[in-house]
């Protein structure tokens, strides 16, 4: 098949390897535990209803990115893992890249397309017993690089997302529900933060889907 464009004649294939490609899986989120660990894990969470957001605060959590590795803080560790052909100032900002969006297929070249989202929503995790801990422990799980809780993805779906849980929001590709669901349940089992009926029914939906 050949496509006309003015005095010449471009094959399709051409066209085709000529558009920038990006590899689905970039971003290396640390792994989730399996289907059916996560399955095991989500029958011993406590279950209860949905806590309030009294006394809550995002600076409970973080007044700011933590610096982990030099001049670098949890955002740009973040960003570096999850993108291609990063490139960073002598301050550690990053200034180019390209990353891949696992919430919505999209492919984002500029730091303004992109947020690093808490896959576990901070305000969710106050209602489900972030509560009593304390700011230090809080801070703690706002930059946990260790499980699967930071996740650069588009700013449009995180802004879309916002506080909810997967009771009222799912990631639009519904391919990646599986691995959201079981990190989900790997970030709430390591904190034994508490769910609620309905996001635990959300969560085995979202869990069957692992084997389609």
């Amino acid at each position: 098949m050949t496509i006309f464009a003015g005095r010449f004649v471009v094959p399709l294939l051409t066209l085709l390897l000529l558009v920038p490609s990006f590899s689905a899986s970039a971003a290396a989120l640390p792994p989730p535990m399996s289907e059916d660990g996560a399955r095991t894990a989500l029958d011993w969470l406590t279950v209860a209803e949905r806590g309030t957001l009294d006394g809550y605060s995002h600076d409970r959590f973080m007044p700011e990115w933590a610096p982990k590795r030099g001049m670098c803080d949890t955002r740009e560790i973040v960003l570096k893992r999850d993108g291609e052909s990063v490139e960073r100032d002598a301050s550690c900002r990053v200034v180019a890249g390209t990353w891949y969006s696992q919430y919505d297929g999209k492919v984002l070249t500029s730091e303004a397309e992109i947020d690093v989202d808490h896959l576990v929503p901070l305000a969710n995790a106050w209602r489900s017993g972030a509560n009593t801990w304390s700011d230090a422990r809080r801070q703690a799980f706002a930059n946990d690089l260790t499980r699967p809780e930071l996740i650069t993805v588009s700013a449009t779906a995180n802004i879309a997302k916002g506080g909810r849980t997967p009771v009222t929001w799912r990631p639009p590709l519904a391919g990646y529900w599986c691995t959201y669901a079981r990190s989900w349940i790997t970030v709430k089992s390591h904190y034994a933060l508490r769910i609620t009926k309905e996001e635990k029914a959300a969560l085995i939906e979202m869990l069957d889907t692992c084997r389609d």
